[in-house]
């Protein structure tokens, strides 16, 4: 499968490979998954390639290839596909939807909600990398912690309106996002 990756991107990638925080599949290779066009994963594991990388001087893109089997011939000659490194398991992290992150530069917080007094109340996180349209927490939750993900013009109206937690329905995902479970189950605050 070939595909192309800004430069940029593909620095950050061979450092993460050398930290280590990016699960090998072989001396050179990043194992990868591939997502069809129909938004389906392919259901066997690749390997990045890392030979003859060169730059595209026009427009900045550097052409990848990942090796896959495909012993049922799936995977046909000029299909669109999307790739996906693979990327090391972090104890304690968890995934949240992109939207109840606020991102500024003061940091990033989630609006934790407290079921008991019907409150929220802003809290930093520390972000990791995005998976799909959710984002990797890697501190500032704790397991069973609610967050706010819909609502937060409401609580600009009227802040001191008590809050009640109800389960979040995420709309439909787009094509090649994945569904996951998290340690902490996201939850919207409507009042």
């Amino acid at each position: 499968v070939n595909f192309t990756q800004s430069a940029n991107d593909v620095i950050k990638l061979k450092k993460a490979m050398e930290a280590g925080t990016i699960k090998k599949a072989g001396n050179q290779a990043a194992a990868v998954r591939v997502v069809l066009d129909d938004g389906t994963e392919y259901p066997l594991q690749g390997k990045l390639l890392f030979s003859d990388l060169s730059v595209d001087p026009t427009s900045g893109q550097v052409s990848l290839r990942a090796e896959l089997p495909n012993p049922q011939g799936m995977l046909l000659p000029g299909m669109f596909v999307r790739v996906r490194l693979e990327q090391a398991q972090v104890d304690g992290g968890m995934l949240l939807p992109q939207q109840a992150v606020t991102r500024s530069s003061q940091g990033d917080t989630v609006m934790v909600v407290d079921a008991e007094q019907g409150k929220v109340a802003p809290r930093p996180v520390k972000l990791g990398g995005a998976r799909g349209n959710q984002w990797v927490v890697l501190g500032g939750l704790k397991s069973g912690e609610q967050v706010m993900v819909d609502g937060f013009q409401k609580i600009m109206m009227n802040p001191k309106a008590p809050v009640k937690p109800v389960p979040w329905t995420p709309s439909t995902a787009p094509a090649g996002a994945t569904a996951s479970s998290a340690s902490a189950p996201a939850a919207a605050a409507s009042r």
